[in-house]
């Protein structure tokens, strides 16, 4: 028996062996096109290849495309809330307690601007905001325009107190109606009917000042509740304007109180001129007012 032969044929048997094994490690076939027999593969399969990472845009980074959309987002929040608020639905910064048990210092009242937008007129008992140029406030304040436009829009969305022109009352008469203050037992009077004010502030009497005026077609007799603390129609009596307030010169209804949290509620409405006629006299009386602070 020829046993060198076998040895030779183990030992070339056993080389072909290893080879195949690292060909198949590798991912190459022995003797395949294009990678001579016995050669071993340096590339990667196709299939284990890292993925190329996404282009940026134009060269600007990613966080800076992020910052530019967030921004541009905020802005069209800002500007939606500002469209909203100017011509629906506007936070406003009680300043003072004139309103008092009604509305706190520091209440945000949302004022319903489309209350009186469609044929609808304020009614005694609404508590209204308005602006008291020419009738409160005889001359528009004057200032920086720049920073009268961001206090016009940081009021706008109830972070800042309103512009000195801006009031909030509530409606006693109406276009037509007989004021009095006041009949033998303190009260107030609208077209000869006494009206129970139970929303005055406890321990003020209705007025200190006596009135007795007709209110003109088109404008309103406001007082604040706290009556003692109220610089209202009281005391513009005699002077240009005469106290009354135009109804074009409403902004809107307040509806709610939005903040504090504790307070969220509706502003109350009340009854209290539910007995009160159209008032079908004619002339008025005016009494000098008095400040109230």
């Amino acid at each position: 028996m020829d046993t060198e032969a076998q040895h030779t044929e183990r030992g070339r048997s056993s080389g072909e062996e290893e080879r195949s094994r690292s060909a198949r490690v590798s991912g190459t076939v022995p003797g395949a096109s294009g990678t001579p027999e016995g050669t071993e593969a340096t590339e990667a399969p196709a299939a284990l290849e890292a993925p190329e990472a996404p282009e940026e845009e134009a060269g600007e980074p990613s966080g800076f495309l992020t910052w530019r959309r967030t921004a541009a987002i905020g802005l069209a929040c800002v500007v939606f809330l500002l469209l909203f608020s100017h011509f629906v639905l506007q936070p406003f910064l009680v300043p003072s307690s004139s309103m008092e048990p009604t509305l706190q210092v520091g209440d945000r009242i949302l004022v319903n601007k489309l209350a009186y937008r469609f044929g609808s007129e304020p009614r005694r008992g609404d508590v209204v905001v308005f602006d008291g140029t020419g009738s409160f406030v005889q001359e528009e304040a004057t200032g920086n325009p720049v920073t009268g436009l961001l206090h016009d829009a940081a009021a706008a969305l109830g972070l800042a107190e309103p512009d000195e022109t801006d009031f909030v009352k509530r409606v006693i008469g109406t276009g037509g109606d007989r004021v009095v203050c006041c009949d033998k037992d303190g009260r107030i009077t609208v077209n000869g009917v006494p009206v129970r004010e139970q929303y005055v502030m406890l321990g003020d009497q209705p007025s200190s000042v006596p009135f007795d005026i007709v209110v003109p077609d088109g404008t309103l007799w406001v007082m604040g509740d706290h009556r003692s603390q109220s610089s209202d129609s009281r005391d513009h009596l005699g002077q240009p304007g005469g106290g009354v307030v135009p109804v074009d010169k409403v902004v809107g209804r307040a509806d709610w109180i939005g903040w504090p949290f504790g307070r969220w509620s509706t502003v109350p409405e009340t009854d209290a001129f539910a007995a009160v006629p159209q008032w079908t006299g004619g002339g008025h009386a005016t009494g000098r007012g008095r400040g109230h602070g």
